[in-house]
């Protein structure tokens, strides 16, 4: 990976992660800056979001500050400059998922484009 790609890749991790930290996800303003305004996600339970209908989930204290998300296996690819492709396993009070992520660069900054969560055992 050129140190370009490296760069994109552990920027885009970052933005996960920070997507993911509770305090983040408590305030819209936050995820809002976070999100691409056409983001849409394929939830772990089927449902379609959209970046609006997603604040109603990330407002709603679906990560507590005591039992944040743990990530494991995450991998970063760089399918082209400015879209960086995320798959990792996440858990959230056992609630446990492989997880999807495609993050482009725009304007202001990193924005989570597409998401897509599946239930795992």
């Amino acid at each position: 990976m050129t140190d370009e790609h490296e760069q994109a890749a552990q920027e885009a991790i970052a933005s996960e992660m920070r997507l993911l930290d509770p305090a983040v996800r408590a305030s819209a303003e936050a995820v809002r800056a976070l999100l691409d305004p056409a983001f849409t996600e394929i939830g772990a339970s089927g449902r379609l979001w959209d970046a609006t209908s997603i604040l109603t989930v990330t407002g709603s204290g679906s990560v507590a500050p005591d039992s944040p998300v743990r990530v494991s296996e995450m991998t970063a690819a760089v399918l082209a400059p400015g879209l960086v492709h995320l798959t990792y396993f996440s858990d959230n009070g056992g609630r446990r998922a492989r997880r999807s992520s495609l993050w482009r660069l725009t304007g202001t900054g990193w924005r989570l484009y597409f998401h897509q969560g599946t239930l795992t055992s």
